[in-house]
């Protein structure tokens, strides 16, 4: 019989085994580790120059907390952006190739970079931090490899409230586009598509059913015959506006009875018409409920839309035309519908003013910027509420999803109107304001007579003719063109335009606003230095003066302002040749 202190000693060696062998594993494992991440080091040295998702720095002794923390932010930025596993931020390394190992101490002792990690998360959204701080000796140095986790889809890594990105091998905030890039990247929850508890199909409205139905007739031809013969159950089945035979949130704003709207709350949906006039003094106002596929043609008949004469390409006399594009006020209230957020239990706003007319709905504009949906060939893959679009695709209400906004453009364009403005400056908001008269007919004109533009073009244009202020990249796409002059920001009409379009007069006046404008610069220049050679003259004004000029005419138009000057009695000539200097002319005492 064995005794219990026999057990005893063999459970002792038994333990003792196992631990020898754990500690052995675990050897190999770590040694694994390091070797692996050796190899990654030597394989991320060896790249030709800095990844966006990888940095290297020397840090041989200490490195700033708040460097630290946005090159944090930005690593894991660039990291989503470009599909990474994972950012780098490499220290004992120098940044240049070829790239040496020079070794780091900072944060030496092995608490200082556990605690880093905690004091990472204290600043970064969502308390994200390093999914690893690794310490190698490479030849015989120290290197820190940080290991940064891309950012979470559809949110940005935060520093104290600022998303960072790479700009070449500088930090700074990250760009809008890449911004919205992943926040587009987060599905949104669709509460068009959720059951409307409490919901039946007695709660739809009959007249906005049959309504649909030949609007749905029209969309799909070929069903014609066939959709007849369809209960409303199927209908509205085959119609995507209900779901699995319930009621959505989307089936009630646009087929639901009035008295239905209660269903839908906390959320609402509504449509107020205001008519303002130049004053802005509310003449008229109307409200308008469930169901909104009924509730757009009660919209529209309210406005005014009047006929007004406007220049046409194929006369030299004018036309009567109407205001608004009946197609563009029903698109604009119809993508309102769409991309509204109804859970801001807020209404969808017209607003009529003598010239205009302008459309507000709640929620964030989803694609970014509208030069984003103007540029792409493609509609964006992101809606807020999807079944809702894709069911008002479904019953002709608009034609395909995102596609409206690059259409309205065109349709303004061809009637030579004003192009559409889109305000998105306030955070939530949405607003459009459909121009309905011509802003300057000798202007339009021109894009009557010129069909070399591009919509790109002409939406520039539109913001010149506007006096809204544009990016340096448009700025200098018109100009390549020939169709502005002046400089940043107080732009107009080139002088070769004008001459094709009748302008020649508003030209020579903003010409000679430009002239008083170098004028008093001339005058205070000399007040200030007392005189002023020609050289200095020339370094005052040269750059200027309108890049429409060559070199040669920017010189004559200086020399002919200074000689007009000197005609005006404002300055004159002190010497002779070379050596001349141009002064003030002293003002005559006043009589007393």
């Amino acid at each position: 019989m064995i005794s219990f202190a026999a057990v005893q000693k063999t459970r002792k060696r038994l333990k003792e085994e196992l631990t020898h062998l754990l500690c052995k594993h675990g050897d190999r494992e770590e040694r694994a580790t390091s070797e692996d991440l050796s190899a990654q080091l030597r394989k991320m040295m060896d790249l030709p120059a800095e990844t966006e998702w990888i940095e290297f720095k020397e840090a041989k002794i200490n490195f700033d907390f708040d460097d630290l923390g946005r090159y944090f932010s930005a690593l894991s930025n660039e990291a989503n952006l470009y599909g990474k596993p994972a950012g780098w931020l490499l220290f004992g390394i120098t940044d240049r190739s070829p790239r040496k190992i020079v070794g780091s101490n900072y944060r030496l002792t092995p608490p200082g970079l556990d605690r880093l990690k905690e004091q990472i998360a204290q600043h970064t959204n969502h308390q994200m931090t390093f999914a690893g701080v690794h310490e190698l000796t490479v030849d015989g140095k120290r290197v820190v490899m940080f290991e940064i986790p891309p950012a979470s889809r559809g949110i940005p890594t935060t520093w104290k409230g600022v998303a960072y990105g790479r700009i070449h091998e500088s930090l700074g905030p990250l760009a809008l586009h890449e911004i919205e890039e992943i926040r587009r990247q987060a599905p949104l929850d669709d509460w068009s598509a959720k059951v409307c508890e409490g919901a039946t199909y007695a709660d739809l409205d009959p007249e906005a059913i049959a309504f649909a139905r030949e609007e749905y007739k029209e969309k799909h031809q070929t069903l014609a015959v066939e959709v007849d013969e369809w209960d409303d159950a199927s209908f509205l089945a085959r119609a995507k506006v209900c779901s699995q035979g319930r009621i959505t949130n989307a089936a009630i704003i646009l087929l639901g009875k009035s008295e239905a709207a209660h269903l839908l709350a906390p959320a609402i949906a509504h449509i107020t018409w205001v008519l303002r006039d130049e004053g802005e003094v509310e003449i008229d106002y109307a409200h308008f409920g469930l169901p909104l596929i009924l509730a757009v043609d009660r919209v529209f008949s309210r406005i005014r839309n009047l006929t007004v004469r406007h220049i046409s390409g194929e006369t030299l006399f004018p036309l009567e035309v109407t205001q608004y594009d009946p197609w563009v006020i029903r698109e604009a209230l119809h993508n309102c519908i769409a991309h509204q957020d109804y859970l801001q239990s807020a209404r969808i706003t017209v607003t009529e003013r003598p010239g205009s007319l302008m459309f507000t709905n709640r929620g964030n504009f989803i694609p970014g910027s509208v030069q984003s949906v103007i540029e792409r060939d493609t509609p964006p893959d992101r809606y807020r509420n999807p079944f809702l679009a894709s069911a008002m695709v479904e019953l002709n209400m608009i034609d395909t999803i995102g596609s409206g906004i690059k259409r309205m453009f065109r349709r303004q364009w061809d009637r030579n109107f004003p192009m559409p403005d889109y305000d998105l400056d306030e955070a939530g908001v949405v607003r459009v304001t459909i121009p309905g008269r011509v802003i300057d007919e000798r202007y339009t004109r021109m894009l009557i007579e010129r069909k070399d533009l591009t919509l790109a073009d002409v939406i520039a244009l539109d913001k010149v003719q506007k006096g809204y202020p544009i990016p340096k990249e448009e700025r200098e796409l018109l100009r390549r063109k020939n169709l502005i002059e002046g400089r940043h920001p107080n732009l107009y009409v080139s002088e070769n335009v004008a001459a094709e379009t009748d302008t020649q007069a508003d030209y020579i006046r903003k010409r000679s606003f430009d002239k008083v404008y170098f004028k008093d610069m001339v005058v205070a220049y000399l007040r200030t230095y007392h005189e002023a050679r020609w050289p200095e003259i020339e370094d005052l004004l040269l750059d200027k003066v309108s890049d429409a000029l060559n070199e040669k005419q920017k010189r004559e138009f200086i020399k002919s302002l200074l000689k007009e000057m000197r005609k005006e009695g404002t300055i004159m000539t002190v010497g002779k040749t070379r050596g001349a200097k141009w002064v003030l002319i002293p003002s005559p005492p006043e009589k007393v």
